[in-house]
């Protein structure tokens, strides 16, 4: 039975699991990929102690990182997907539940694999904008990711697609460098975000808000250069000449595994205690699960953030673990 076993390959599993070999705990490294979403990103400057990188140089260089590290205790399973999720009891496989976890956990990928405890690190994806256009201009002026890709476009014109916590946090940031953001919401209030942050965003002499609006078309030529919308109550479009699309539109977590096992949020979503990264079911604690990164229901999801959650799990499940072998 391994010490830990890691779930996911981006910023926060490849953090725990570089801690855990230094840590020297026996280590499963479970993953698809390794780098996470922000392989897709043609540029990241924002990940600390890099001034610029691409997405596939990011993954490349997390994977080095932990390979360099792993030795003999941490062994990297790559190109799997953990299937299942169960508690284990005798030596045998039961049915998961809350109420029992006699310590130890089972895994599927469909290799099996047991542990003593386990990070969920799986991460999510972004929800695409389904409209024609957003395909062929995604990393040519349509974006996913707003603190990734903002800085590209300093001094030109941009909107945000979505208004939730998100859009107006995006549109925050970009109104920091650009030359104008309009914030597109199908709603006709924006009663899913902080009243604070809205009412900031929206006193910019800079921004445009429209309301009731929708996305139908991308346009441009080798990039883009602008989005068609359409007002929901009088059917009426209007196109917006913009360089920059950033679509937040909420995200999907990876987690259609872990239930029953684990009582997700209202989004699918794992509850933690953000003070240990501890998983909370139902507002009980699960003894022996940790969570990090996008896959949690954190506020603020980025890839150092990722990172600094899966430190401060595997800060905790080590002293989980010293303090409970016998």
């Amino acid at each position: 039975m391994y010490d830990l076993a890691i779930l996911g390959g981006g910023p926060a599993g490849v953090a725990a699991g570089v801690y855990a070999a230094r840590k020297r705990l026996k280590t499963i490294f479970i993953a698809e990929t390794v780098g996470g979403q922000s392989t897709d990103s043609l540029e990241i400057q924002n990940w600390i102690g890099t001034e610029k990188i691409s997405g596939v140089d990011l993954g490349k260089s997390l994977e080095r990182h932990l390979r360099a590290y792993a030795g003999d205790m941490v062994d990297i399973a790559l190109g799997k997907r953990v299937e299942k999720l169960s508690a284990t009891e005798n030596g045998g496989t039961t049915p998961a539940t809350i109420e029992k976890i006699p310590g130890g956990f089972a895994l599927h990928s469909p290799a099996e694999y047991q542990a003593r405890t386990i990070l969920i690190a799986t991460g999510g994806s972004r929800r695409k904008l389904a409209v024609p256009g957003a395909k062929e201009f995604e990393h040519k002026g349509l974006t996913y990711c707003a603190s990734c890709d903002g800085p590209l476009f300093a001094g030109q014109d941009v909107v945000v697609v979505g208004g939730g916590n998100a859009g107006f946090e995006s549109a925050a940031q970009l109104l920091a460098y650009c030359k104008s953001v309009a914030l597109v919401h199908r709603g006709s209030d924006f009663s899913k975000a902080d009243a604070t942050t809205v009412a900031s965003v929206m006193a910019h002499p800079n921004m445009r808000v429209y309301t009731n609006s929708e996305p139908v078309e991308v346009r441009g030529n080798t990039f883009v250069s602008g989005l068609v919308i359409k007002n929901n109550q009088t059917n009426e479009t209007t196109e917006l000449p913009v360089a920059g699309i950033f679509v937040e539109i909420g995200a999907v977590p990876n987690t259609t595994f872990l239930p029953p096992l684990i009582e997700l949020d209202a989004l699918g979503r794992v509850p933690v205690d953000p003070a240990t990264q501890r998983v909370r079911s139902a507002g009980v604690e699960v003894p022996g699960l940790w969570a990090a990164g996008d896959v949690t229901n954190g506020r603020f999801h980025q890839n150092n953030i990722a990172a600094g959650d899966a430190v401060k799990a595997l800060e905790d499940i080590y002293l989980y673990i010293k303090s409970t072998q016998h």
